[in-house]
């Protein structure tokens, strides 16, 4: 039986995790989870004091942007969780706090209107006008009581050409403007040069950069985290020197292959027997076999 102590440096509440067998511990290592971090507080403490925001004319609004694969989607996941859903005022009725719609692939406004209607939970019928998709959202955002509007992947604006962009921009404001609610647009770094095709709502945003890790002491305290919650009964000291570097060197300091990287990693430890990740386990196959943008990455490296 492996004890608290020997389990030390785990967070209390995951101790337990790491007492499971060992194909409950590989399933847990594939599940999605939420990792804390001070760049995402920071952010989710923006947004949840925006949609407590007082409704005004012009609604401050957030720009989330960065590179492919540094948690943005995974931000706003989690602040939905955490805001979800519930009973409206009257019954029978329901309440949608967030309202989150995916970038259509072309700027067009039918579209928009289409995707955001299917995210509220309404059938949209065949042959409506924009005019009256238009309507549609408007009337359901206020029956669902919506006070904020996530648009995620914005830089899909930019496949427009300038003219479809400013109509785009100028639906967005009009329905911030009429429903009074805050816009949370989330892209790459392309979503910022989109935006700043209407300088009036451009104006309106604040910005929040999420760039590739570095090896400083948040990407330590990062690590840190990880390894509070892997499911491993040995440490790893993951946020030890050696380890920062082999890490970032493997991932370009990229969110979403750290992630893939460190659950591959944990897997082969528990299979191994090891208990813990070590520099050995950290090997240029593991990470080419984590993604497939790590092993395209270092094709071309070696090319060059």
């Amino acid at each position: 039986m492996v004890t608290d102590e020997a389990l030390s440096h785990l967070q209390a509440d995951y101790r337990l995790n790491a007492r499971l067998s060992v194909e409950e511990r590989l399933r847990w290592i594939i599940q999605d989870r939420w990792i804390n971090y001070s760049r995402a507080d920071k952010i989710l403490t923006r947004l949840a004091e925006l949609v407590c925001y007082p409704p005004r004319a012009r609604m401050p609004s957030v720009l989330v942007f960065g590179d492919s694969g540094m948690g943005k989607t995974h931000i706003v996941e989690k602040f939905i969780r955490d805001h979800c859903s519930g009973a409206g005022p009257f019954a029978g009725t329901a309440r949608v706090p967030v309202a989150c719609v995916q970038m259509p692939p072309y700027p067009h406004e039918k579209d928009f209107y289409q995707e955001l209607l299917m995210s509220l939970g309404t059938v949209v019928p065949e042959g409506l006008s924009v005019v009256s998709l238009r309507h549609r959202v408007r009337t359901l955002a206020r029956q669902l009581q919506v006070r904020m509007l996530v648009i995620d992947e914005i830089h899909a604006m930019l496949q427009g050409t300038f003219r479809e962009q400013r109509t785009f921009l100028n639906a967005l404001r009009f329905l911030a403007n009429d429903l009074r609610i805050p816009l949370i647009c989330l892209g790459t770094n392309e979503a910022k040069q989109a935006l700043m095709t209407d300088q009036q709502l451009a104006d309106r945003f604040e910005a929040f950069y999420l760039p590739a890790w570095t090896d400083d002491a948040a990407f330590a305290q990062l690590l840190k985290s990880f390894e509070a919650i892997l499911p491993l009964q040995r440490p790893s000291e993951l946020w030890d020197s050696k380890m920062r570097k082999r890490i970032l060197s493997l991932t370009d300091g990229i969110m979403v292959r750290i992630c893939r990287l460190l659950e591959a990693a944990s897997a082969c430890a528990i299979k191994g027997g090891t208990e813990s990740i070590e520099m050995e386990i950290l090997t240029d196959q593991l990470a080419n076999e984590s993604l497939v943008s790590i092993s395209e990455r270092r094709t071309r490296r070696a090319v060059g």
